[in-house]
């Protein structure tokens, strides 16, 4: 019996449409934002290799700045509130709030984990307006090991006095999911990008291209 499902928020929940708006006032390439968040998320995996760490925000910030100078643009401080701002102030997908709500409807726990800090966790979440439907929401500033570590997983799990066997992770990027997967929990994939997952990666148990299907899924696992 599944009694919790972990959700992954950037990308996941979260639309980064606003912010890909923030960078096209400034780049002419489709996918200088993935750069930027690829950059990102190697700085927190490296650092986690290192047992260093710093919070999601000065990484962002760092990689913002690398991003700019690559590229020969100049950086002020006004643009770069205004980009890291809007990170803030993404919006759910349309389908966030009526699969959530399923798993709320079946006794299901609905926990964000997420690489962000908790005060912009808590941000975030208002912002989009779906806060009032998770039952709790963790950081990995709790542990100082940003995701795929298994200190993250393991934390959450502890804290919600929940064992590993009766939690789904959900998440549209395959190394979160591997991550979760290596420690045993079970694992969602929602396909929020034209991507292929990494055949080298443990696979996710479930997978969709919606996310109500996809708690339908976890759903009809969880009663059988």
């Amino acid at each position: 019996m599944k009694k919790a499902v972990f959700f992954d928020m950037n990308e996941t929940l979260l639309n980064l449409s606003l912010l890909k708006t923030q960078f096209d006032k400034h780049f002419d390439d489709a996918y200088v934002l993935k750069y930027w968040f690829t950059k990102l998320l190697h700085s927190s995996t490296v650092m986690g290799t290192m047992n260093t760490y710093k919070n999601f925000g000065e990484l962002a910030d760092v990689a913002l700045e690398n991003l700019f100078f690559e590229t020969g643009k100049s950086l002020n401080t006004d643009t770069k509130s205004e980009i890291l701002g809007a990170f803030r102030k993404l919006p759910a997908y349309d389908d966030v709030i009526p699969a959530i709500s399923m798993l709320r409807n079946h006794n299901i726990r609905v926990i964000a984990v997420s690489n962000s800090s908790l005060e912009m966790i808590k941000e975030q979440l208002t912002n989009a307006g779906i806060i009032d439907f998770f039952d709790s929401y963790y950081s990995v500033d709790d542990v100082n090991k940003y995701k795929p570590f298994k200190d993250v997983y393991l934390s959450v799990a502890e804290k919600e006095g929940i064992q590993i066997k009766d939690i789904t992770m959900v998440a549209t990027h395959d190394w979160d999911l591997f991550g979760a997967k290596k420690v045993g929990l079970t694992t969602a994939y929602i396909k929020r990008k034209k991507e292929i997952y990494n055949p080298f990666y443990l696979q996710p148990d479930f997978e969709d291209s919606d996310l109500l299907g996809l708690m339908q899924q976890i759903v009809t696992f969880a009663n059988s």
